[in-house]
């Protein structure tokens, strides 16, 4: 057995279609759960703030983001102008651009033309996204892209279900329990990111980036995911550069 082979977690596939269905297939079962639970929570902090049935369940097709969701509501309860919101939806979902920037070119084929690649880039969200990674590795070029479509479309389903059912059961539910709900969707990634670790560089980078986290919080609340994370790179990355450096030396 190859060092590279001893990562294999999932089939490959035929054809196409047979890596499309795998995908769902593995999306279903945990990932829906867990991740359609958390968008009950959703569901019902949207239907506490006013928002109508219509624009909570289309916003998790549109905007298939959480933490940007929660924004939106917030937001919208707040009555901010509908640019404003915008705005602010497109800023909370920018960590998408360079996990997008390193998914994608993994899986281009000559199969696959701009509109499946630009289909895909909406799907793009973190468990689809930290899955994607892992079974690449294992998949026939051909097959990353409608893996990857497979998986992401029952998280998309589950997740717009979640939100309905959620809405409607807004009344019986205690605050916090809505809000334990929402944050099973950061914890899963968590555990997903987790086991996804397995190199020096991402075990450094998650032990740093849980060192910084709550440190940085405690000085700039307001800021301390994005100067946390910053911090937390830099300081894997000088830990890598100096241990390897002293290895050469």
């Amino acid at each position: 057995m190859t060092a590279s082979s001893s990562f294999i977690s999932g089939p490959r596939y035929e054809t196409a279609a047979d890596a499309l269905r795998g995908g769902a297939l593995e999306g279903m079962g945990a990932p829906a759960l867990v991740l359609g639970s958390g968008y009950i929570g959703f569901g019902a902090l949207a239907a506490d703030a006013g928002v109508s049935l219509p624009l909570a369940v289309l916003s998790t097709p549109m905007i298939f983001a959480l933490p940007a969701q929660i924004i939106m509501v917030e937001m919208w309860q707040l009555g901010t102008p509908v640019l404003a919101l915008v705005l602010a939806v497109m800023m909370a979902n920018a960590r998408f651009l360079p996990m997008t920037a390193t998914l994608l070119p993994q899986m281009r084929h000559p199969r696959w033309n701009g509109w499946h690649y630009a289909f895909a880039t909406h799907l793009v969200a973190m468990s689809g996204w930290a899955i994607a990674m892992r079974r690449n590795v294992e998949l026939e070029a051909e097959h990353r892209l409608p893996f990857f479509c497979g998986f992401s479309l029952i998280m998309w389903l589950g997740c717009s279900l979640g939100t309905l059912i959620g809405f409607f059961l807004s009344g019986g539910f205690h605050d916090l329990v809505t809000v334990g709900l929402i944050f099973l969707n950061p914890i899963y990634f968590i555990l997903i990111l987790t086991r996804e670790t397995r190199t020096r560089l991402g075990i450094t980078a998650l032990l740093c980036g849980a060192v910084a986290g709550p440190l940085v919080h405690l000085w700039i609340p307001d800021w301390s995911l994005i100067v946390g994370g910053i911090l937390a790179g830099l300081l894997a990355f000088a830990i890598l550069e100096s241990t390897g450096a002293a290895r050469r030396g």
